[in-house]
């Protein structure tokens, strides 16, 4: 098997077993590519996207690399299917994990007075805006500050400043509420 010019002649067995003897990738990536086509779709099947499907059929590849040395593989085929199963289930754990926020709570209230982002403010409005952020916390500034000006996700803004999820709702809404208000007394309204 030292012949690697006659690599894709190699039977799925002879393959698996010069890359564990050798340890040469060459043998896993023959072996390996003759799969891509199965694990790909059962990626597909699993994570119902196909840049994430891609990914993972790299990611097993990688994976595999390392594992394979260390287990007694009887059917390449079934063990194959279990880790890719595996890793996909995985990763939909993970996904599951990221917080989803409902897209109704990004919206600002369309009042006249108070629009971060929505339309043109005269001077004395972005005057009195421009105050009143300053009076905000800390949490509350930074909070609108990536929420509005720089367009974050909830996500975003947790892994930005490292509070809470439920903090960072309540830092935004407390903000425009105490934004709203402060806004109002300088420019005088009601």
């Amino acid at each position: 098997m030292k012949n690697k010019d006659k690599i894709s002649d190699l039977t799925n067995e002879n393959l698996l077993q010069a890359f564990i003897e050798s340890g040469d990738v060459a043998y896993f990536g023959e072996l390996y590519r003759r799969y891509i086509p199965l694990v790909y779709g059962l990626c597909l099947k699993y994570l119902n996207n196909q840049e994430s499907a891609h990914d993972a059929v790299m990611d097993i590849f990688t994976t595999l690399v390392e594992k394979v040395p260390q287990y007694e593989i009887k059917n390449f085929n079934t063990w194959l299917y279990s880790v890719a199963k595996n890793h996909c289930l995985h990763v939909l754990r993970k996904e599951k994990q990221t917080s989803f926020v409902n897209i109704e709570d990004a919206f600002v209230e369309n009042e006249a007075i108070f629009t971060l982002t929505d339309k043109p403010q005269s001077q004395e409005e972005t005057d009195a805006l421009a105050y009143c952020l300053d009076t905000l916390s800390e949490e509350q500034r930074l909070s609108i500050n990536y929420f509005f000006y720089e367009e974050k996700s909830y996500a975003d803004i947790v892994d930005l400043t490292g509070f809470a999820l439920t903090k960072v709702k309540s830092y935004i809404q407390n903000g425009k509420r105490n934004l709203k208000s402060c806004i109002r007394k300088v420019l005088q309204l009601s």
